[in-house]
C-alpha cells in the first residue's frame, strides 16, 4: 500500500507519501502565519511532483489518494479535490475522502478532554465540531458546524467539561476563548489538519475498502462561496 496525501483547507498546502506505517515524506508550504495571498492553485501539483522526485517514486505505485475535504477555504478546497480526484482517475485508483475537523482533532485522542478543533471561515465565523476522546481513537458529537465563535464558547461554558481547542480559528480568535475555565488551546503546533492522521486514517479505511471513485468526491463547504452570494445579490 502506498498513499498520496493533499490537504489544502487551510492557507497551508500539505502533500504526504506513506502507508499503514506513518508518513514516508511530506511537504508543506504556507501556514496560519502567512499573511501573502494563498497560491494553491499554482503550487499544489508542483508539491506533488517534487515530494514523490525527491522520495524516488513513481505515481504509478500509488494504491489510493486520500484528500481531506473541507469544512474550509473555498479555493483551496476545490484545488485539492479536483487534483486528487484527477490523478485518480488518471491512474484508475480511488480516492479516500476525510474531513479537515477530523483530521485537526485525531492527533489530540489522547488528551483527557472534549476535544475541539475550529477553523477560521471568515466574516468572523468558525467551523467546528466536538469530539469526545475513546479508547483506540475519537468520536465525533454532533454535526459539522458553522457559526460565529460565540457560539463555540456558549457552548463550552454550558458544558462546562476540560475542553482543549485547535486549529487556526482558535488562535485567531484565541481572547474569545481566553476567559473560559477548563479549556486551554493546542497551540500553533495543531493549527492546520495533521497529514500524519490523514495517513494514518486513510490507511485503515484503505484496507476495510471504506474508499469511493474519484467521480463521488465533493468538498464539504458548509455553506455558500462569496461569489454564489455576489451572484444572488446582482440577480
Amino acid at each position: 500500500m502506498l498513499l498520496l496525501a493533499i490537504d489544502t483547507s487551510t492557507r497551508r498546502i500539505g502533500v504526504a507519501l506513506g502507508d499503514g506505517n506513518g508518513v514516508h515524506a511530506a511537504f508543506e508550504l504556507g501556514g496560519p502565519c502567512d499573511t501573502r495571498p494563498p497560491r494553491h492553485a499554482e503550487e499544489v501539483a508542483p508539491a506533488i511532483d517534487h515530494l514523490a522526485r525527491r522520495c524516488g517514486v513513481a505515481l504509478t505505485h500509488l494504491s489510493a489518494i486520500a484528500v481531506s475535504i473541507g469544512p474550509g477555504m473555498f479555493t483551496g478546497l476545490r484545488v485539492g479535490v479536483t487534483t486528487a480526484k484527477v490523478l485518480a482517475q488518471a491512474l484508475r485508483i480511488p480516492v479516500i475522502p476525510i474531513a479537515s475537523l477530523d483530521l485537526l482533532a485525531y492527533p489530540l485522542r489522547h488528551a483527557n478532554a472534549l476535544v475541539v478543533p475550529v477553523m477560521d471561515a471568515r466574516r468572523h465565523e468558525v467551523y467546528y465540531a466536538m469530539y469526545q476522546p475513546v479508547p483506540g481513537g475519537i468520536q465525533r458529537l454532533g454535526d459539522y458546524d458553522l457559526g460565529p465563535v460565540d457560539d463555540v464558547t456558549a457552548e463550552l461554558a454550558a458544558r462546562g467539561c476540560e475542553a482543549l481547542v485547535c486549529g487556526d480559528g482558535a488562535l485567531r480568535f484565541r481572547d474569545a476563548f481566553a476567559d473560559l475555565e477548563r479549556v486551554d488551546l493546542a497551540g500553533p503546533g495543531n493549527a492546520a489538519p495533521s497529514l500524519a492522521a490523514l495517513i494514518e486514517l486513510a490507511a485503515g479505511r484503505y484496507e476495510r475498502e471504506e474508499f469511493c471513485a474519484p467521480a463521488d468526491v465533493v468538498p464539504l463547504y458548509l455553506r455558500r462561496s462569496d461569489a454564489e452570494i455576489a451572484w444572488d445579490h446582482r440577480a
